[in-house]
């Protein structure tokens, strides 16, 4: 006799389908799926894998079991199709705890809610400095701790020969394992766009002829500038003093060239001595910028306030007083620096 398969049976044998599927995903979130034995762990206890690239579900299984969380091809591919996330896995570095679930690590990943450093350059920073923060990242793959300058020029294909000023301060974020060469990079590139923009911004009569010209400006603008509000003006004091072919007369290019003989006190005989950073000895720019300019100097060093000033002194509460002047800026001064 020849079974019929009844519409009440075929929707009892759906429901008991459904119901294990539910069943083995409510599951899959809580059987431990990370050992809670397992090792290495982060200073912050958590245990972590990475996923490379271009994964697909089957791959991701494969790179899950061989790091060591406790699961399996299948298991993975049927509790990412009940989540449904066949396509949404991403990849990066993840950090779980001991004993998360197989259905918690996928739902992190399926948000790409992996692991995200940085390193923060900071404004008027110099190279010197740059690397070293760069070097203190213990996350980064460290290709170019070893290098010197021209090294990393090379790698990141910069058309400069020095490495002063011309990356862009910023916050940039890697994920553990990123090569600090990535870092350079983007920074690089960073700055390359942003005194583009700036060199398109620069005022018809401006004295700087290249955008080069113009970082080093700004560099120095950055330098110079101890209250945001003062840095028009103070970029109107460079460009003026370039205009008319005056010395620059700036502490932080005669600083930047003593470098580590540098040692917080700047003496008269410092800017006696002639040397290719001297702007007391020596007109126009300086060779090469003396620090990381940031996107306010570059556009202030593009497009100065207007102003006739050609001297400024510090008033001693952060901000400067500007002189168009030598007599009004002896008076200042004297008020300001002497407390005459």
């Amino acid at each position: 006799m020849k079974r019929i398969l009844t519409p009440q049976f075929l929707k009892l044998f759906v429901s008991v389908i459904i119901l294990l599927a539910f069943v083995f995903v409510y599951l899959a979130f809580i059987a431990s799926a990370v050992p809670k034995t397992i090792s290495p762990l982060t200073a912050e206890s958590q245990y972590r894998v990475k996923i490379a690239p271009g994964s697909n579900v089957s791959s991701v299984a494969k790179q899950l079991v061989a790091q060591g969380v406790d699961t399996s091809a299948w298991q993975v591919q049927f509790i990412t199709r009940g989540l449904f996330l066949g396509k949404k896995l991403k990849a990066g570095v993840y950090d779980f705890s001991p004993g998360a679930s197989l259905g918690s690590i996928l739902m992190k990943m399926g948000r790409g809610d992996s692991v995200k450093l940085s390193v923060t350059l900071v404004e008027g920073w110099t190279f010197k400095q740059f690397k070293a923060a760069v070097d203190a990242q213990k996350d980064l793959k460290k290709d170019a701790k070893t290098w010197g300058a021209k090294q990393i020029l090379t790698a990141i294909e910069a058309k400069e020969s020095h490495p002063e000023g011309i990356f862009f301060p910023d916050t940039y974020v890697y994920e553990p394992g990123d090569s600090d060469v990535l870092i350079y990079q983007r920074a690089y590139k960073a700055m390359s766009k942003k005194l583009t923009e700036a060199w398109e911004q620069r005022e018809k009569d401006s004295p700087v002829k290249t955008p080069y010209d113009l970082l080093k400006l700004a560099s120095i603008v950055e330098k110079e500038t101890g209250h945001s509000e003062d840095r028009g003006l103070v970029s109107a004091v460079f460009n003026n003093r370039l205009k008319t072919g005056m010395k620059l007369q700036t502490d932080p290019t005669v600083i930047y060239g003593l470098g580590d003989r540098f040692d917080g006190d700047l003496r008269k005989k410092d800017l006696l001595k002639d040397g290719p950073y001297n702007s007391y000895t020596r007109y126009g720019l300086p060779p090469t910028p003396i620090a990381m300019p940031g996107k306010d100097a570059l556009l202030a060093a593009a497009k100065p306030s207007s102003s006739k000033a050609i001297f400024f002194v510090a008033k001693g509460d952060g901000r400067s007083h500007f002189s168009e002047t030598l007599v009004e800026h002896n008076q200042a001064v004297k008020q300001y620096q002497l407390k005459k």
